[in-house]
């Protein structure tokens, strides 16, 4: 029986947040060492460049990036863990995708319909105004990045589920033309996924710039948990835990047990020191053996480039043969054998 393929891409853009490893992270690094399927995870420094314009930054990402996903245990034994940009076959193919890709289908991309009514909000002229190709065919080059592996699952957000609506609808165009290469993937959303809120109380997200980075230094890092935004009401009073910022990002961390006893302690009244005490000693108990990996890593990074290229080079030996196939297939081939 082959294994599911799984494929999971980072963009990078920033770095790590609380809200990052408990949504994605902590589960793909689980799911890293299930011997039933074969996970492939890339750090998407091609998809950076089309809202990052500063090099040192997608550069200083990819660094930190991959040094989290190794400090906590990806098991690339199993997992196939690699660069984007090191796999120039996902290049080529978007290129042959994009030749069956109707304009029409990334008119109606989320991301592009909101830049365009973001223009037309402001009263310009031009609804394109600013918004360049890397933005409008962006699912595109997501499609290759799926297709590439023929995944057969992709766990994504609510709001990627168009994207992966769009790689079927390409792939099955290309099927269409040149015959059976591609797998439909389908779109994994997880509904338990945890979301959690940052600083302000909104969702934790660098473009609100309200993130608690997840291997900050223990000092810094009991700082911002002290930062989080609560309300005004004091110790003994009680409390509400649905829609607070604290008790989200604690039952995120904690088992059943404790979760059901912290409920109790919110009615009870618990003051938000006591309460930022205990969510400090909690999330940094799971992650300080972490964090000392990760700067272990990050002092060495040719450490962190040899696991990319091994990465590569299992990426590779699955792209190379399969672009050459889908070259004789569109008729892109020697003209003598």
């Amino acid at each position: 029986m082959s294994k599911s393929i799984v494929l999971t891409g980072i963009t990078t853009t920033g770095t790590p947040h609380l809200g990052n490893y408990a949504g994605a992270i902590r589960p793909a690094i689980a799911a890293s060492k299930n011997d039933d399927v074969r996970p492939f995870y890339f750090l998407a420094d091609y998809h950076a460049l089309i809202k990052c314009h500063e090099p040192e930054r997608v550069k200083q990402s990819s660094l930190e990036i991959a040094a989290t996903w190794l400090a906590l245990g990806l098991d690339t034994s199993n997992a196939v863990f690699y660069r984007q940009s090191d796999v120039p076959e996902i290049l080529e193919l978007t290129w042959m995708l994009t030749c069956v890709t109707a304009k029409g289908l990334m008119n109606r991309a989320h991301a592009y319909k909101a830049a365009v009514a973001e223009n037309e909000e402001a009263g310009g002229k031009d609804p394109d105004k600013g918004i360049t190709m890397g933005l409008f065919s962006y699912p595109i080059l997501m499609a290759a990045d799926i297709l590439m592996f023929n995944a057969n699952k992709v766990p994504v957000g609510k709001d990627q589920i168009q994207h992966i609506e769009m790689a079927r609808d390409i792939a099955s165009r290309f099927n269409h033309i040149y015959g059976e290469h591609f797998t439909l993937p389908e779109a994994v959303v997880e509904e338990n996924a945890a979301t959690l809120l940052g600083l302000d109380g909104r969702k934790m997200s660098k473009s609100y710039n309200n993130t608690i980075p997840l291997f900050e230094n223990e000092k810094k890092f009991r700082k911002l948990i002290n930062k989080i935004k609560t309300n005004s009401l004091e110790p003994g009073e009680p409390k509400d835990p649905e829609g607070c910022t604290l008790f989200g990002i604690y039952q995120a961390f904690a088992r059943d047990s404790e979760v059901a006893e912290m409920r109790h302690r919110y009615a009870e009244g618990i003051g938000w020191g006591e309460m930022k005490k205990i969510l400090f000693e909690k999330i940094n108990e799971e992650i300080a053996p972490a964090r000392e990996r990760y700067q272990a890593l990050l002092d060495a990074p040719e450490h962190i480039e040899e696991q990319l290229q091994e990465g590569a080079q299992k990426a590779r030996a699955i792209a190379t043969p399969f672009i050459q196939e889908l070259r004789e297939a569109v008729g892109i081939s020697k003209i003598t054998a």
